[in-house]
Order: C-alpha cells, then sequence, then structure tokens
C-alpha cells in the first residue's frame, strides 16, 4: 500500500475542527494499515457535534480511535477531570483535546460541557455511552442530554471487529426522549456492529 493515499472514501468537511499535521497523518494512516482496519461512511459537515462511539468491549477501540483522528487530522475533544490539568501538564491536556471536569461544581457535568461547546467555534467531543467496557443493560443518556443542552448533531461512528471497519453512520435525529433514543441506537449498532467482545456488548 502507498501510505500517501488516504485510507478514507469520503471528503474532510470544511466545518471539521482541525487538528495534527502531515505526519501525524502520516502515522495514523501506518497505524489503521498496520491492523488492518479501514473507515467507511461520511463525516458530517458540522463545526459542533458530539461523538457517540460504540461498541465499547476494549481497549482496542481506543488505538483504532487514535489511528481514525490521526490520519483524518481530527481535534477531538474529551473528557478529564480538573484535578489532571495542572503544571506542567494543564497545556499539553489542553492542547490534545482534554476539557477539564469539576465534579465537586454546582453545575453538572452536562452543564459544564454545554459552556464549554458555547466558547468554542468548532468542537467535536466523543464519549461511550455504556461508560464503561463491562456489559451493561442500558446505555446512559448523559450524551444526548448533552446534544439537548447545546444544540448540536449526534454522529454516531461504530467498531465493526469481524469486518475491521470504524464506521461513520449518518448523524442520529434525536426525539427529547432520551431514554427510548439510546435503546433505540444501542440497538442499531448491536443489530449490525461486532463489538472484540461480543459477549459484553
Amino acid at each position: 500500500m502507498n501510505f500517501s493515499e488516504p485510507v478514507i472514501d469520503f471528503d474532510i468537511p470544511p466545518s471539521m475542527p482541525r487538528g495534527g499535521n502531515r505526519l501525524s497523518r502520516w502515522l495514523g494512516r501506518c497505524l489503521l494499515h498496520s491492523i488492518g482496519w479501514k473507515l467507511r461512511g461520511a463525516l458530517p459537515d458540522e463545526p459542533k457535534l458530539i461523538i457517540a462511539a460504540a461498541p465499547h468491549t476494549s481497549n482496542w477501540d481506543f488505538i483504532i480511535a487514535m489511528g481514525t483522528i490521526m490520519s483524518l487530522g481530527i481535534r477531538i475533544s474529551y473528557l478529564m477531570k480538573k484535578e489532571a490539568f495542572f503544571w506542567p501538564f494543564k497545556g499539553f491536556f489542553l492542547w490534545l483535546g482534554g476539557i477539564p471536569i469539576d465534579r465537586k461544581a454546582a453545575s453538572n457535568t452536562v452543564d459544564q460541557i454545554a459552556d464549554w461547546y458555547s466558547t468554542h467555534e468548532q468542537c467535536w467531543v466523543v464519549l461511550t455511552p455504556e461508560g464503561t467496557r463491562k456489559k451493561v443493560d442500558k446505555w446512559k443518556t448523559g450524551f444526548l442530554r448533552i446534544a439537548e443542552k447545546a444544540d448540536i448533531p449526534v454522529f454516531v461512528v461504530a467498531w465493526d471487529y469481524p469486518s475491521k471497519t470504524l464506521q461513520m453512520l449518518p448523524c442520529w435525529q434525536t426525539t427529547g426522549d432520551h431514554a427510548a433514543d439510546a435503546d433505540a441506537m444501542r440497538d442499531m449498532i448491536n443489530a449490525h456492529f461486532v463489538a472484540r467482545h461480543p459477549e459484553k456488548q
């Protein structure tokens, strides 16, 4: 394979928050190629959204996600406890996309992340709806409440280990019923995609 060729079959939208450089994109493509993974689907042309990534059952999910983020040149934000943002690591964690969350604050996590969106022109935040790599009966609904509060789309990404494909799915049309939306999204993911550990799915 020629590593100068993209491993993606869709365009990079102009509104997507960008990160990295030519070297990091090349390294991301090398990583995905070395483990045999490919990307499918389309990235939404949205400056702000929340990414629901599932089914999450393994640390390998993170490695595949990092290869994808690097190869596409996306700047992805993620949640970290506020206590981790101390010198000399604060600037580094912010550069990586970390969002400091104060678990002791009067405002809850949903409000804090919604406020973060309001102060950033471009922001894609990734969450795993299960909230753990263990088997769960229900998805957490925090990502849907964040989407509603910040008035942003929910972009769905799925790992499928049998085909070694990370699938970019259309943005989910939420109904306002967070529990019903989470159940419907989980049923759709489980019906079409298989985790590294299916028994935990």
